[in-house]
């Protein structure tokens, strides 16, 4: 009988490591969350004051979090565009994570001084700034960089949208990449997923993102020719129960800023 008195004792233990602050090595757990944010710039100038900022500040900041590893992308093209773009994948393992480390980074970024945060009405860092708040899919495995030898400035990253017309037809299309084999498909051919995830919050929905990567455009070219004459692609695209699950679809193409860690 006296040992159960150390059972409130090993209760409350537990609650407490449970509740406690986010972990120096989070990355040993598989991310559930992604939060993308999307900046849009009208010049230069901007994106270079945006580049210094993730560089500098945010992504050492997040880093010293326990949060890694992050993706910076650019649009294939960006320097020619009209609206320039950089996009920031961070993952999180869990909801409470991305609360807690966004209650402990937020104010030292925001009191950081910088030209980024310092930026008068006048002269913004950015014309837009869009966040897609992503839960990971189910047979998602860990993140990790892509196994790409070549130089960062050759890569393509692959980031493709696809809507449904209806939330029950785009569960259809969930569940084809989940139950249905398409992410392991896409991992018996080498396509180095980065990730694949339901957007839970965004601009478009109901929509699922995932983006695959490449050592270059003619190695992208060649993956998805192999995709589309597998046999095991080809019976599944053909089964009835998931034809006409996707309503319209975005390809992006993107390449990683030189100091990115995916």
């Amino acid at each position: 009988m006296k040992n159960l008195s150390f059972l409130p004792l090993i209760a409350a233990l537990c609650c407490w490591l449970a509740s406690g602050p986010v972990t120096a090595h989070p990355t040993a757990e598989r991310p559930t969350y992604f939060e993308l944010k999307v900046y849009h710039l009208k010049n230069a100038r901007q994106e270079a004051r945006v580049d210094s900022f993730l560089q500098q500040q945010y992504l050492p900041t997040m880093r010293a979090a326990g949060i890694a590893p992050i993706g910076v992308f650019k649009p294939i093209g960006n320097d020619t565009a009209a609206d320039r773009r950089i996009y920031v994948f961070t993952p999180f393992t869990s909801l409470k994570q991305w609360e807690q480390v966004g209650k402990a980074t937020v104010p030292k970024l925001l009191a950081a001084g910088g030209s980024y945060e310092n930026a008068a009405y006048t002269n913004p860092a950015y014309t837009r700034l869009e966040t897609l708040f992503i839960k990971a899919f189910d047979e998602m495995a860990g993140l990790t960089a892509p196994a790409l030898t070549a130089p960062k400035s050759e890569r393509v990253y692959e980031l493709r949208s696809y809507e449904g017309a209806s939330e029950k037809i785009f569960r259809n299309k969930v569940q084809m990449f989940n139950a249905g084999g398409e992410i392991k498909l896409f991992s018996r051919l080498n396509f180095n997923a980065i990730f694949y995830g339901e957007v839970l919050f965004g601009p478009k929905m109901p929509n699922l993102m995932y983006m695959t990567s490449f050592a270059n455009m003619p190695d992208r070219e060649a993956h998805w020719k192999a995709f589309g004459a597998d046999p095991e692609w080809k019976k599944l695209s053909s089964l009835p129960e998931y034809q006409n699950n996707v309503s319209h679809m975005d390809i992006t193409f993107l390449r990683p800023a030189a100091y990115s860690g995916l």
